[in-house]
This record gives C-alpha cells, sequence and structure tokens, in this order.
C-alpha cells in the first residue's frame, strides 16, 4: 500500500528547477551594488588620518559650515512639515479639478536638475515688480536719520559760528544718488521691507535665507510624497466614524487622523533633513559659496577641492555621510514599520 503524497512532496514535484539559476542571477546583481556603495564609504573613510580629520575640523570655515547646515537643514524641516502636511492630506483625500496637474507640479522639484532649481529661484527674485513710493519714503527717512551725526556738548563751544554760511546738507542714501527707477527687482523689495521692519536690510539672493529657500524647494517635494502615502494609507473609516460622532472636519483631523500619521511625519521630517544636509547645486547657483557666508557642507567639500585640500574634502563628506546613515536608520525604524514608505 502506498503512502499518501502530502502537498510538500506534490510542491516539490512541481517546483522549477531553474529557481537555482534565478536567485544566483538576482543575488549577483544585488550583491554588486551593495558591494559597491560599501567600497565606496569603504575607501573614503580610510583615506584620511584622525589627525588630517581634527585639523580640518579645526578651521573656522569648515566649523561655520557645520553651523549654518544644521540650523539650516533644521529650519527647511520645520517649514517641510508645515507645509507637506496640509498638501499630502487633500491629495491623499479629495478629488477635485485639477488634481493630476497639481500633482505633476508637485514632483517638479524631484525631477528637475539641482542646478535649474537654483537658477529658477534666481530669476524669480531678479523679476521686476512696481516700486513702492511710501516704502521708499520710509525707507529714505530712516537713512537721513542714521546719517545725522551728534556732536558733544563740550564741542559746540570750539566750533566757529559759520553754520549760517555752510549749511548743514545731510549725505543722500546711495539709492538716492542714482535716479530711482519706476521698477525694481524682488529681492530689492524684500530688502526695503526688511530695512522698514527690523532696521537692517536682509536680502534673499546670495544671503543666508537663500541657502534655506534653495533646501525648502527640494527637500518640501519629497516630504509631500512620504506625507501623501502616509495619509493614503491610514483607512478613512476612523475619520467618518468622529465626523458622525460630531467632530469637525478640523477636530477629526488633529485628533484621529494626525496622531496615526506621526511615523510618515518622522519619516518625512528625517528624510527632508537628510535631503537638505546634501543639497548643493541649487545653492551653489542661487547663494553662492562665499566663505563664512553662504558655505554649507556641500559647498565647502567644492571649495576645499577646488583649493587642492583633500582631506578637508573628505572630513566635511564624512559628517554628511555620518548623518545621512543616521537620519535613514531612524526613518526604516519609525518611519516605515508601519507601511509609510519613502
Amino acid at each position: 500500500m502506498t503512502e499518501p503524497i502530502t502537498n510538500e512532496q506534490k510542491i516539490r514535484e512541481f517546483k522549477p528547477r531553474s529557481d537555482v539559476a534565478f536567485y544566483t542571477i538576482f543575488i549577483s546583481i544585488s550583491a554588486f551594488y551593495v558591494f559597491l556603495i560599501v567600497a565606496m564609504l569603504t575607501a573614503e573613510t580610510t583615506y584620511t588620518t584622525p589627525d588630517h580629520i581634527w585639523n580640518a575640523f579645526a578651521k573656522p570655515e569648515i566649523r561655520y559650515a557645520i553651523w549654518l547646515s544644521l540650523i539650516s537643514c533644521a529650519i527647511t524641516t520645520v517649514l517641510s512639515l508645515w507645509v507637506s502636511v496640509p498638501i499630502g492630506y487633500l491629495m491623499s483625500r479629495h478629488e477635485f479639478p485639477g488634481k493630476t496637474l497639481i500633482d505633476a507640479i508637485l514632483d517638479i522639484p524631484i525631477v528637475l536638475p539641482p542646478l535649474v532649481i537654483g537658477l529658477c529661484l534666481l530669476i524669480l527674485f531678479q523679476v521686476k515688480v512696481p516700486q513702492v513710493e511710501w516704502l521708499n519714503e520710509l525707507v529714505a527717512e530712516e537713512s537721513r536719520v542714521k546719517e545725522v551725526v551728534v556732536t558733544e556738548p563740550n564741542q559746540i563751544k570750539d566750533r566757529q559760528p559759520v553754520i549760517d554760511e555752510q549749511p548743514f546738507v545731510a549725505k543722500k542714501p546711495d539709492y538716492e544718488e542714482q535716479p530711482i527707477d519706476n521698477r525694481q527687482s524682488v529681492d530689492d523689495l524684500i530688502r526695503k521691507v526688511t530695512k522698514v521692519i527690523f532696521g537692517k536690510s536682509i536680502g534673499v539672493t546670495y544671503e543666508i535665507p537663500s541657502v534655506i529657500l534653495a533646501q525648502f524647494m527640494v527637500a518640501c517635494a519629497f516630504a509631500v510624497r512620504t506625507m501623501r502615502v502616509t495619509f493614503d494609507q491610514i483607512g478613512p473609516r476612523y475619520e467618518q466614524v468622529a465626523l458622525t460622532l460630531g467632530c469637525s472636519r478640523g477636530q477629526a483631523f488633529w485628533l484621529v487622523v494626525f496622531p496615526q500619521a506621526y511615523r510618515g511625519l518622522l519619516a518625512a521630517g528625517t528624510l527632508a533633513w537628510a535631503r537638505s544636509l546634501g543639497e548643493f547645486g541649487p545653492i551653489l547657483v542661487f547663494s553662492g559659496a562665499t566663505r563664512m557666508k553662504t558655505e554649507v557642507l556641500p559647498t565647502t567639500v567644492f571649495l576645499e577641492l577646488t583649493v587642492g585640500n583633500i582631506e578637508g574634502a573628505v572630513a566635511a563628506s564624512l559628517i554628511m555621510v555620518v548623518a545621512a546613515l543616521i537620519v535613514l536608520v531612524i526613518a526604516r525604524m519609525f518611519g516605515l514599520t508601519r507601511g509609510a514608505a519613502i
């Protein structure tokens, strides 16, 4: 009497005999790429010595680049999350005319070359806009006040009474020495507004704000993708139940949906931070690579290579490698365990 054939035996009988070749090819291709990444990182790590890295960190330029990179990446991450959460929610939960077009527009910063993004930002802030007369008057008045020189009381007695012969004429600010054009750039307008509000002219182009804006334009696109996938994977049933129980749309979002999206929020934040840390192209075009002003770690690598300081370039790049590994591990541990894809 023959023994009955089990399911495992049936599967083994119909199992294709080419599985070994199939997995050999796939594993070989995967191993080659992983080996290439590991070899690249190992070569960079072993290229220099700890003394060279320490000497590179002793330079004030590199320390300033590290500080500016950390601060700008933190600000960019906050701005990216602030923008990506409402966009991701609207794109996930609602259907409206032009949604496909808007979805494509949101992906433009991802597919465009970084240099093109920097060039577009540079042109944007050079667009001419009409003059604002009352703003020009406020800036001129503030400039005149700063030009007034207060004379000490003991110096007034020593002065000759020639005030009537040589009346005091306030020095005109630089922008009044030239005829005011009917149009001005967006960057000039921002400088005037900041001078009236803060008492100091703060521009965007080739200044620290341009670094943050260049990082934001790229990092926010990745954060939007992550948050949309996160909200797609949160079932709308819980939100609908909250609405039927009397919650408003805002209450249902903050009390029901948002707490479930914290893993995706963490993944989007870490991804935006890491992407901001590695931005080079748009910063180089829009912000420049000025030492101790708009220099971040990627531009430090570029500047050190241009002067032949390989050790300094390697030290700056190792910081970015370590930071990227840390944030990616955090994203995988907390962001992807519940399906929030990057």
